[in-house]
């Protein structure tokens, strides 16, 4: 149980990470928007062509965004929200800010175990 805590952890961890940057938020609203290519959202966001890839590089290494090349022109791009990454992401954040996790606190240390005790 705790290795799979750890591991969810670190994965909401990496997506905070990915998540953290507003051009990269930018980004993922308009694919969520719709599927995009490179110059499209360029286009909408006012941004350079390399900026855009550096940052939907990012985007795609975390599972989060997928890239289809088109099948009859491979220079071009689409760009598309990975419906299930996004499912497990909204899973993960209620199972981790659940307010039914919260227990009370123990007393193992401190002041009010010394105060028990006596």
């Amino acid at each position: 149980m705790e290795s799979i805590l750890a591991d969810k952890v670190n994965q909401l961890a990496n997506w905070f990470n990915v998540f953290s940057d507003p051009t990269r938020l930018n980004i993922l609203n308009k694919i969520i928007e719709g599927v995009q290519c490179n110059c499209e959202l360029g286009a909408s966001l006012s941004l350079s062509p390399n900026l855009i890839s550096h940052h939907i590089s990012i985007l795609c290494d975390s599972g989060f965004v997928k890239a289809e090349k088109d099948k009859n022109d491979a220079r071009w791009i689409y760009y598309s929200v990975d419906k299930d990454a996004l499912n497990e992401l909204k899973t993960d954040i209620l199972d981790f800010f659940d307010e039914t996790r919260i227990k009370p606190c123990l007393n193992s240390c401190g002041p009010k175990l010394k105060s028990v005790k006596k």
